[in-house]
């Protein structure tokens, strides 16, 4: 199900002030509005648990790992358009990208002994699936393209941007400082 939230909510505000700080002011990051408001919306998507889990199988399942994620993203075996495809590389590079900045103390949980992402490099996946997204070079995805590109290549950057909001957090609830995975 999509969400809608007000595009002036406080929430929102919130993140992009929030983003915006961490990335260029502490990070030293240049400018880059696209990448900016498309981290803001997904945080504020990821805000909705059924966004988290978005992807779902052929039966309407949600899909949980990432490995099942890839399985679901190609299309040799269950994705059945290159828009697909797109689609859920999308959001493996959301996913790993909102975990290991935001909460990476739930990349134990996703990689825990035994589960089918315990091998996963989160770093080399996300740049990965983000950089399939950036191949989509014709309309109607072209105009984000460049900007998937961004993501691809500095997602470490993001990655400790998203990391110093979440440090932002810290003492204004249980809801953020007692997650646990």
């Amino acid at each position: 199900m999509e969400r809608n939230i007000d595009p002036h909510s406080p929430i929102r505000s919130f993140f992009s002030e929030a983003l915006h700080r961490s990335l260029h002011k502490e990070l030293g990051l240049p400018e880059t509005q696209d990448v900016d408001a498309y981290i803001v919306e997904m945080m504020v998507k990821f805000m909705h648990w059924d966004s988290v889990f978005a992807v779902r199988d052929a039966s309407g399942r949600p899909v949980e790992t990432v490995a099942a994620m890839l399985m679901e993203g190609d299309i040799r075996v269950n994705a059945d358009s290159f828009a697909r495809e797109r689609e859920v590389h999308r959001h493996i590079g959301d996913f790993l990208l909102f975990w290991s900045g935001m909460f990476p103390e739930f990349l134990k949980h996703l990689k825990r002994p035994g589960s089918p992402d315990s091998v996963l490099d989160v770093t080399e996946q996300a740049r990965y699936s983000y950089h399939v997204v950036s191949t989509f070079e014709y309309p109607p995805f072209d105009g984000e393209a460049p900007m998937f590109r961004k993501l691809s290549a500095d997602f470490e950057a993001y990655q400790e941007g998203l990391r110093r909001v979440r440090s932002g957090f810290e003492g204004l609830g249980p809801w953020v400082s007692g997650f646990s995975a």
